[in-house]
C-alpha cells in the first residue's frame, strides 16, 4: 500500500505542508535490481505542442532525418536530428455532418510510408478517412490527396484498439468496423494485392499489439505476417486471467479461397497461445503489452522481445525466437481437431491459394489453434520481472570494446522514465533510469539504432534521448567500468563513446581492467578529493544536524565513517544522510560518507565538524547588547528552525 505522509510545519511563523510522494519508485539502496544510476533531463532538443495531445503516432525510418508525427488536426513533418518543423499538414475534419459533442476533431492514427506517398488516415470526425501525401511538383512541399475511406484502417476513436503495417506495396490495418469498436479483425486493406480479412470465430475480443513482416530472402514465397494480440478468455472461472496472449500469422502470398468457398479469407491463419512465467508453478504473464522484432539475416534468429503485464500490477519480458514459432505452427496438433490432417497441411504458404482444398481450408475454419505453448528461449522463467509498470519496448544492438554484440533494452514506464536494461549473462542488469516527463506518459517511441538515439513523443513534447550519454559515469575508469554500459568506454578522454581498445566489461563489470588506465587519471582523482571533497561546518552544541552526500550508484551500499565507528545511511530519494539529534562534544571531527560495490570503495562526501568558537565582547550599553542579543538569538532561532524542519520531514519520509 502506498502511504502519503503530510507534516504541518512551523517555520518562521508559517504553516507549510510537505508531502511524501512517489517513495515507492525510489530504488533500493544495494539491490541488483534496481536501476543502478538515476538521470533526469537527458532530452535533447524537441518540439513542444501547442497543445497537448490525447495520441500522437510517429512514422520514422533510420534512413532518413524525416520525422513524421500526427496528432490532433495534424500532421508535421520534422528534421529528427533538430526537431525543426520541415512541413505542417492540417487535416481537419472534413465532413461536413453534425458531430457529437467533443467527436469533431480529426485524431491521426496511422501514419505508413505505403507506395509512393507518405499514407494517412483518422478519426475525422467519427468516420475514418486516408490521405495520401504526395511530392508536389517542386519536390519541396507535398500535396495533400484524400484517396481512401479509412474505415478499418483507422479507428472511429482514438483510445479504440488498432495496428497498420505496410509491406511491398500492401496495407495491412486492424480497426473497427462501427462506432461501438466490434468487427475488429486483422486485415489486407489495401494494395496490389487481394483485400482478405479474418473469419469471425477466430479471435474472441481481441487487443491487438504489434504485426511483423518476417522477409526469407531465399525464399519469399514462404514469407509470412505475424500479428501479436491479446484475447479474451474461454475459460471463466475465478482462478483464470481473463486475458491471454497470442501469436498468429499469415502467408504473404494468401490471395483469399475459392469463390466457392472462403473467398477474400485467410485461408492461412493459424494461432498459438504465447507462454511468458514460471510453468513449474503455473504462474503467467497473461497481457502483452508491447512487441519488439528484432530482425537478423536468417530469419531463423529473428528475436521477438515480448512486454507483458500481469493481474497482480508486474511487468515481465519473455523472448522467443521466430524460429521457435514456426516450430510450434508446423508441427504441433491443431486443437480440438481429431481426424487426419489434410495435404497440404492447414496453415502451409502456396503460390495459389484459391486452389486449396475445402479439407485443408475447412481445418483453418474451424480448428485453427495450436495445441502447443509458445515457451520463450529462457523456458523456466521471464527474462525480465519488475514491479514497474512499463509499457513499451524497444531493444537495440550494441557493438561493445571487445566486439562483440550486446542488447539492449529500451522500457518506458507509465511515469514518463526510461529503463535501460543490459541482456548480458545469466540475469537481466539494469543501468540506469531516466526521468524524462513529470507530468505524462510516453505515447509513443521510436529507437534510432544508427544514430544511438529514442525518439519518444508525451502529450507535451517530442524529444530525442541520447543512449551513449557517457559523462554521467563518473570521472573514474572504476565507476566507467562498473556502469556496464555497451555505449561507454573508458579512454584517455573519460568515459565516452565505445571505440576500439577503449576498457569496458560489459560480462561482470569486473574493475580489473583499469590497471591499465594512467597515472594522470589517478593523480587527477587525488586533486579533486583535496579541493572539492571535504565541506566545514560549525555547528553549535545542543542543535540537531544532518549530513548529506549523493547516491552516485544504487547497487552500492553506503556507510558514514567517524572516530573509527560506522553508522548506516538513511537514504531519502537521491541523497544518503547522516542525522544528529543534538550536538554533542563527541559529535564533533570527520565525516566520511563511503560507498561500496563489489570490490570498489570509494570516498563520496567528507565533512569536519567543528564547535563554533563564540567571540569576546567589552562591555557596552544595555541598548547595544540587547540589540546583539536579540540578533544573534533571532539567527541562531532561525537556523535551529531549519535544521529542525529537515529532520521532521526526514522523519516523516523515512517511517
Amino acid at each position: 500500500m502506498n502511504r502519503l505522509y503530510y507534516f504541518p510545519l512551523l517555520l518562521l511563523g508559517e504553516f507549510h505542508l510537505v508531502q511524501n510522494k512517489d517513495l515507492q519508485e525510489t530504488p533500493t539502496l544495494g539491490s541488483p535490481k534496481s536501476p543502478r544510476l538515476l538521470i533526469t533531463g537527458l532530452t535533447k532538443g524537441g518540439h513542444v505542442y501547442d497543445a497537448y495531445q490525447n495520441h500522437s503516432v510517429f512514422s520514422y525510418q533510420e534512413d532518413s532525418d524525416e520525422l513524421y508525427v500526427g496528432g490532433t488536426d495534424f500532421v508535421l513533418k520534422l528534421d529528427v536530428n533538430e526537431f525543426h518543423i520541415l512541413e505542417e499538414y492540417p487535416l481537419k475534419t472534413t465532413e461536413q455532418h453534425e458531430c457529437h459533442e467533443g467527436s469533431c476533431t480529426n485524431e491521426i492514427t496511422v501514419i505508413e510510408k505505403f507506395q509512393d506517398s507518405v499514407f494517412v488516415c483518422g478519426t475525422n470526425g467519427l468516420n475514418p478517412k486516408c490521405w495520401e501525401l504526395f511530392p508536389s511538383v517542386s519536390n519541396q512541399s507535398y500535396e495533400i490527396v484524400e484517396s481512401y475511406e479509412g474505415t478499418g484502417i483507422s479507428p472511429f476513436v482514438y483510445t479504440q484498439n488498432s495496428l497498420s503495417l505496410a509491406v511491398d506495396g500492401d496495407l495491412y490495418a486492424a480497426a473497427p468496423l462501427d462506432v461501438e469498436g466490434s468487427s475488429l479483425q486483422f486485415r489486407r486493406k489495401a494494395g496490389s494485392r487481394t483485400n482478405v480479412w479474418m473469419y469471425d470465430s477466430w479471435v474472441s475480443e481481441p487487443t491487438f499489439i504489434s504485426a511483423s513482416w518476417v522477409k526469407r530472402e531465399d525464399d519469399p514465397d514462404n514469407e509470412k505476417i505475424y500479428i501479436f494480440f491479446r484475447e479474451k478468455n474461454s475459460d471463466h472461472s475465478p482462478e483464470a486471467d481473463p486475458w491471454i496472449s497470442r501469436v498468429a500469422r499469415v502467408c504473404k502470398v494468401d490471395e483469399g479461397g475459392s469463390k466457392r468457398f472462403f473467398q477474400n479469407t485467410w485461408t492461412s491463419f493459424l494461432k498459438a497461445r504465447l507462454v511468458c512465467g514460471f510453468p513449474d508453478e503455473s504462474l503467467y504473464f497473461n497481457r502483452l503489452q508491447d512487441i519488439f522484432v528484432m530482425h537478423a539475416e536468417d530469419w531463423r534468429d529473428t528475436k521477438v522481445y515480448a512486454l507483458f503485464s500481469s493481474s497482480w500490477n508486474s511487468s515481465a519480458v519473455c523472448v522467443y525466437s521466430i524460429e521457435t514459432i514456426e516450430t510450434v505452427f508446423e508441427n504441433s496438433s491443431f486443437k480440438g481437431y481429431n481426424k487426419e490432417v489434410p495435404h497440404p497441411r492447414p496453415g502451409t504458404c502456396v503460390p495459389n491459394s484459391k486452389s486449396l482444398s475445402w479439407e485443408t481450408v475447412n481445418v483453418v475454419k474451424d480448428y485453427p489453434e495450436m495445441t502447443d505453448w509458445v515457451h520463450s528461449v529462457h523456458y523456466q522463467a521471464p527474462f525480465y520481472t519488475s514491479n514497474h509498470n512499463y509499457t513499451k519496448i524497444a531493444v537495440d544492438r550494441v557493438q561493445a570494446a571487445d566486439q562483440h554484440m550486446y542488447n539492449v533494452l529500451l522500457l518506458a514506464t507509465d511515469s514518463g522514465k526510461i529503463h535501460k536494461v543490459l541482456e548480458a549473462g545469466s540475469e537481466p542488469f539494469i543501468v540506469s533510469e531516466t526521468q524524462l516527463s513529470s507530468t505524462s506518459a510516453v505515447q509513443a517511441m521510436k529507437l534510432d539504432s544508427k544514430k544511438k538515439k529514442l525518439v519518444i513523443g508525451f502529450s507535451e513534447k517530442i524529444s530525442s534521448v541520447d543512449l551513449q550519454n557517457c559523462d554521467k559515469y563518473g570521472s573514474s575508469c572504476d565507476e566507467c567500468v562498473l556502469a556496464r554500459d555497451p555505449y561507454c568506454a573508458w579512454t584517455t578522454s573519460g568515459c565516452t563513446q565505445t571505440v576500439p581498445g577503449s576498457i569496458q566489461n560489459i560480462m561482470n563489470g569486473e574493475r580489473s581492467v583499469c590497471s591499465t588506465s594512467t597515472t594522470g587519471d589517478r593523480l587527477k582523482r587525488q586533486i579533486f578529493l583535496q579541493t572539492d571533497l571535504e565541506k566545514v561546518h560549525s555547528v553549535p552544541q545542543g542543535v540537531p544536524f544532518y549530513l548529506s552526500c549523493p547516491i552516485d550508484s544504487y547497487h552500492a551500499e553506503y556507510t558514514w565513517e567517524h572516530e573509527g565507528r560506522q553508522s548506516p545511511c538513511l537514504q531519502m530519494l537521491s541523497n544518503c544522510l547522516h542525522l544528529i539529534p543534538s550536538m554533542t562534544k563527541g559529535n564533533y571531527g570527520s565525516y566520511d560518507c563511503v560507498s561500496r560495490e563489489k570490490d570498489y570503495t570509494k570516498l563520496v562526501k567528507r565533512y569536519r565538524l567543528k564547535e563554533p568558537i563564540l567571540p569576546q565582547y567589552k562591555e557596552e550599553p544595555m541598548r547595544s547588547s540587547g540589540n546583539f542579543f536579540m540578533n544573534n538569538a533571532s539567527g541562531l532561532t532561525q537556523h535551529t528552525m531549519w535544521i529542525l524542519l529537515q529532520n521532521i520531514v526526514l522523519w516523516g519520509i523515512s517511517r
